[in-house]
């Protein structure tokens, strides 16, 4: 009888695990499109900064605020289904679920991270504007030292594939591992997984091991490296390109 029951408890926290996996996936595409919009707000309002129309950029500035709210809660609420997923331990009880999951909402905001997450998105959206009359300059209440982290160092783990050697944004078919979060180049991570008897990943100090199915091209990664492109060719000197230009015109 014991077992009968043993064999229950494990078939119910294989269930929930699945059951809130697929939840947390199906959540993905929303939160890659509010991620989206928060990009195209962004640069509609450096184009009404440099039109000095400051009502418009606090309206869009007020707008991203309301719309960081509604992905903070995206995020808690993809976080808390795959931590009560892989935590979740049947009972001799019936599980209130109700309270499992307020429990974990509360465990999650407490450690602040998605604070700090929206916080950095809202920091990146007012240092764009910033940079549109002021660049190089300091923003109001800023040192020139501070550590900034922007949205896109926050969701991607790792900008190069730490076997092909390949920046990410230059990847044809990039995927992430659902368990370390970090991202290769498919191919050569499938070929890593097949060939190497540990599976660890290849990561330098990660201690995870990978499976082939849980790892994929979720639907946030394209936009996150999307945005890590659109980034790097941003920050690009005007100096650097005319310096390339002056080379064509030599040839």
């Amino acid at each position: 009888m014991a077992s009968t029951s043993a064999r229950g408890g494990v078939g119910a926290a294989v269930r929930i695990k699945n059951t809130t996996e697929t939840l947390a996936s199906d959540n993905q595409p929303l939160i890659g499109d509010i991620r989206k919009t928060l990009t195209t707000m962004r640069e509609i309002a450096v184009e009404m900064e440099k039109l000095d129309r400051p009502q418009e950029v606090r309206e869009l500035e007020n707008g991203v605020v309301e719309l960081l709210a509604t992905y903070e809660e995206c995020m808690n609420f993809s976080h808390v289904m795959q931590s009560v997923g892989s935590n979740y331990q049947p009972g001799p009880e019936l599980t209130d679920f109700q309270k499992l999951f307020a429990a974990e909402v509360t465990r999650l905001k407490c450690s602040s991270s998605s604070n700090r997450q929206t916080g950095a998105m809202l920091r990146q959206f007012r240092e764009a504007v910033w940079n549109v009359h002021h660049a190089g300059q300091p923003m109001p209440g800023e040192e020139q030292e501070d550590i900034v982290m922007t949205s896109t160092q926050i969701g991607i783990s790792n900008t190069v594939c730490p076997i092909s050697g390949k920046s990410i944004t230059q990847l044809e078919e990039p995927v992430r591992s659902m368990d370390c979060k970090h991202i290769y180049d498919k191919k050569a991570i499938l070929h890593f997984i097949k060939n190497n008897p540990t599976k660890k990943c290849p990561v330098a100090g990660c201690p995870k091991q990978l499976l082939a199915h849980r790892v994929v091209c979720d639907p946030l990664l394209p936009v996150e490296i999307e945005e890590l492109r659109s980034s790097n060719i941003n920050t690009i000197e005007p100096e650097a390109i005319e310096d390339f230009t002056g080379l064509d015109d030599e040839d």
